[in-house]
């Protein structure tokens, strides 16, 4: 992007906690943990806040550039090249799962009879539309939504304690299986899954308006966003019981039918489709942003030019997977086992490597 597309701190803060939410409250992640499945939740946010600050640092010690910046600076221009031409398809498959996602939502939820194809179209012009306007509009975006999804949720929650549906008695024992299932729960999976994802703002923090590193907004965003996603974990298991949660496809979607009982109100199961899509559009968006921000500083050439050619590679990908079973055990399967090589190895090389450059520039100093 271009270096006059400048971003707020707080802009940052709201774009970090919408991205983190994305679809992560539609699962029940950590369910193998059963009722334990708040502290894999934990857990797993404990472990990507490790490793939020080994970006941090990385960041730090590479003001105003980008990872595929730091990337041919650290490894060398061709491999460092090669290895940022991975990220961005990394950036385009990730993007592709949550523009399936968005489609597979609405077919089971709102438009049955509507062609996926059309809605995941629809979903990613809307996408290519905001990203070719520029990094200031796809971060205003969080500005208006997060406010509203956040009060949102906050009313559903309301609504569930006023109807008694809430037994948080659910969740004992507490550590009943011991710590094992908990930890095996968690690592590596929720790590991956959303917090790990986390690793798409080396190619973000760049754009800042100011010199160094928003530190303390990202911290305090990545500290309430988890503390959120803990407690919605817990509210499913709370209402639906763990086995119930544990089994549903959607859990959140019956945590909320639920509500149906309550005479006033109905179909509150669309409202709450309508705040998943909004997440999943936003992180599918962001994902797209990336792979094309990538490309741009592996060519040269301005965004505009890969915004279409990206854009029509994310949707003709959504089509590989044949049904919603196979695109599950995908993300749960191989595209599990390979996030951490690019969330949590390659930053670490590329740390160590600053490390090791930074220390013999002192000595040769």
């Amino acid at each position: 992007m271009p270096n006059k597309e400048q971003v707020s701190s707080l802009q940052i803060a709201f774009m970090i906690m919408l991205f983190e939410i994305g679809s992560t409250p539609l699962f029940l992640l950590g369910g193998t943990a059963k009722q334990d499945s708040w502290l894999a939740m934990c857990t797993g946010s404990a472990a990507g806040f490790i490793l939020l600050l080994l970006l941090m640092w990385i960041q730090w010690r590479s003001p105003g550039t980008d990872l595929i910046g730091m990337l041919k600076l650290h490894f060398g221009k061709l491999p460092g090249a090669v290895i940022g031409g991975v990220y961005s398809l990394y950036f385009a498959y990730q993007s592709m799962r949550n523009v399936r996602d968005l489609g597979e939502l609405t077919a089971m939820t709102m438009l049955p009879r509507t062609p996926m194809s059309v809605t995941m179209l629809v979903f990613v012009l809307l996408a290519l539309y905001a990203i070719w306007k520029g990094a200031e509009v796809v971060f205003r975006l969080p500005e208006v939504l997060l406010p509203v999804m956040l009060v949102f949720y906050i009313l559903l929650v309301i609504m569930l304690g006023i109807m008694g549906a809430i037994d948080f008695g659910r969740l004992s024992p507490v550590l009943g299986g011991g710590l094992m299932p908990v930890i095996e729960a968690a690592l590596p999976e929720i790590v991956s899954f959303p917090f790990g994802q986390m690793i798409v703002f080396l190619m973000l923090w760049s754009l800042w308006e100011k010199p160094g590193l928003p530190v303390k907004y990202t911290v305090n965003a990545y500290l309430l966003i988890s503390l959120f996603l803990i407690f919605m974990n817990a509210l499913n298991v709370a209402v639906l019981g763990p086995a119930i949660a544990g089994i549903s496809q959607l859990p959140f979607l019956k945590t909320v039918r639920t509500l149906s009982n309550l005479k006033f109100v109905e179909r509150l199961d669309i409202l709450v489709t309508a705040q998943l899509f909004v997440g999943l559009l936003i992180k599918m968006m962001i994902f797209y942003f990336c792979s094309v921000k990538a490309m741009t500083g592996l060519t040269g050439k301005p965004a505009k030019w890969w915004v279409f050619p990206v854009g029509a590679v994310i949707y003709g990908a959504s089509f590989l997977e044949r049904d919603y079973t196979q695109h599950i055990a995908i993300g749960l399967g191989p595209s599990l086992k390979l996030d951490p090589v690019f969330q949590v190895a390659i930053p670490l090389l590329l740390a160590v490597s600053i490390w090791v450059r930074g220390r013999f520039g002192q000595n040769e100093s």
